[in-house]
């Protein structure tokens, strides 16, 4: 999949929410830094720091949040010409907090303008022109659990971006503190047989399956419909495998890259970003997955989760020094 085999605009195209974000700088201590946040939006910056075309679909409030997301989107080039305003409900935010557990949520996010989303936007122009005209599409499992019209739309998204030849990229991502587990479950699981490329996190896969070993795991995901499956496995790397891989999938493991850890917040959207913006750039799986994991490894050395985002010469020269090693 690369640059000119065929007429599509767009590397990538991603569905979601865009948030604000407050990131606390010290543990315990009343001070936050603000930056931006929303797993598929960070997949979409983090795809066009690495070289790929991205656009974003969303909604924001008519308010000050709503212009710095889409002041934020065109300094980093993301097309942004589909994000529809809302005069009535805002744009959405949420505060990460950190402590010896990790770095934790808090959203003031109910009832925001990403969560009216509807099918009827999707199926109208410019939305649709961008779902037409990309090679790749993503949601994840905060798309489909913010709002039942959210759900609906992102369905509605998948199968009108696969059906004019986009692949699907699909992120668990799951988030319990947006819907019940039940639903959980039976939405992502109603996903994954709509998408090519599924890219979960061991984590939220025991939680959503009930299985603990990887290998397992993957065969589910296969099961489920998805041909390309890339397990997200934090610090140790992750697993990839496709359903053409022998013997039947077949996984490789591709190692993570020891750093000192400042803030996991976005990491996974930041592998995400670098994995589909290699793939639509030409690279192989694995080719991907090792880039995406470096890429990962720079972001988690800084605050927030758009900020420490690294470029491609950043994520380009830290694989020359692994390779040297």
């Amino acid at each position: 999949m690369q640059h000119g085999t065929h007429s599509k605009t767009w590397d990538l195209v991603t569905l979601g929410e865009a948030l604000i974000e407050f990131n606390q700088t010290h543990a315990g201590q009343p001070e936050y830094l603000q930056g931006f946040g929303g797993d598929t939006s960070n997949a979409a910056i983090a795809a066009a720091r690495a070289g790929a075309r991205t656009a974003y679909l969303t909604r924001v409030g008519q308010d000050t949040f709503g212009d710095a997301l889409l002041a934020l989107w065109q300094r980093e080039g993301v097309d942004h010409t589909a994000v529809q305003r809302d005069a009535k409900q805002p744009t959405g935010m949420y505060f990460v907090t950190h402590g010896e557990a990790g770095h934790q949520f808090s959203y003031l996010r109910a009832g925001s303008a990403a969560s009216h989303m509807t099918p009827a936007w999707v199926e109208s122009s410019p939305a649709l022109q961008l779902l037409q005209d990309c090679r790749l599409f993503m949601v994840s499992g905060i798309s489909l659990a913010i709002s039942p019209t959210a759900c609906d739309t992102a369905f509605a998204a998948m199968r009108m971006a696969r059906a004019a030849g986009a692949q699907i990229a699909l992120d668990s991502n799951l988030r319990l503190k947006l819907w019940p587990l039940e639903r959980a479950r039976a939405c992502i699981a109603h996903a994954v047989s709509l998408c090519d490329i599924f890219l979960p996190s061991l984590e939220d896969m025991v939680t959503l399956t009930g299985l603990t070993a990887a290998q397992d795991i993957i065969a589910w995901s296969h099961a489920h419909g998805a041909a390309t499956v890339v397990l997200k496995l934090g610090a140790e790397g992750c697993m990839v495998s496709t359903q053409q891989s022998k013997p039947p999938h077949a996984s490789t493991h591709i190692a993570g890259r020891p750093v000192a850890l400042t803030d996991a917040t976005g990491a996974g959207d930041c592998f995400d970003g670098n994995l589909l913006a290699r793939l639509a750039l030409g690279n192989d799986l694995a080719t991907a997955a090792r880039y995406a994991n470096t890429a990962a490894s720079l972001a988690v050395q800084g605050f927030g989760a758009v900020a420490p985002l690294p470029y491609a010469a950043q994520v380009n020269a830290a694989l020359v020094q692994e390779a040297l090693a």
